[in-house]
């Protein structure tokens, strides 16, 4: 029963964020790349930041944060990671590190994640990110650019962001 009342939370928390999302600085050029994962999906950290490399930016202006439904009883130093346990009830975001992260003004995030998820959708939802990047199965009212990728591939997917980013005039 909780977790249904969490989940109609966590829509209702989103719909309310992406009507008040501000897009004018939407066209503003690449400084800063922000990834929101979904860990279970994909865990190769190392790509993201080699991404940002053949981006043109450093290892500091590319940040990334993922989600595991629960954490793992092995202890972990990552401090990048939320689980469903740190949404209340309401859909709030109850992490400090998660909120940090999405005060962060990116200018590309790239919600890196297949199909409806109620909790990355929720982060996207939030995010002040300044040009948002998703792929295809996801809530197209959350993203600019919807890619039709399979994330598996990751050289695919670098050479259809870069396209886009070259295209936009962001790279």
């Amino acid at each position: 029963m909780l977790k249904k009342v969490k989940r109609h939370s966590l829509k209702k928390h989103t719909e309310k964020k992406l009507t008040e999302r501000d897009v004018s600085q939407r066209n503003s050029p690449l400084k800063y790349l922000g990834f929101l994962v979904d860990e279970t999906f994909f865990d190769d950290f190392e790509m993201f930041y080699d991404f940002g490399k053949e981006l043109g930016l450093q290892r500091k202006d590319v940040k990334f944060f993922t989600f595991v439904e629960t954490r793992r009883k092995i202890p972990s130093l990552q401090q990048n990671q939320i689980t469903n346990k740190e949404f209340t009830w309401r859909g709030e975001i109850h992490s400090p590190n998660a909120q940090e992260f999405l005060d962060f003004p990116f200018d590309v995030l790239i919600g890196f994640y297949k199909g409806n998820h109620e909790f990355l959708s929720a982060m996207v939802a939030q995010s002040i990110a300044k040009f948002k990047i998703g792929f295809k199965g996801t809530d197209e009212r959350l993203f600019d650019l919807l890619l039709t990728v399979d994330l598996q591939k990751p050289d695919a997917f670098k050479s259809e962001v870069k396209k886009y980013l070259k295209i936009l005039k962001k790279i």
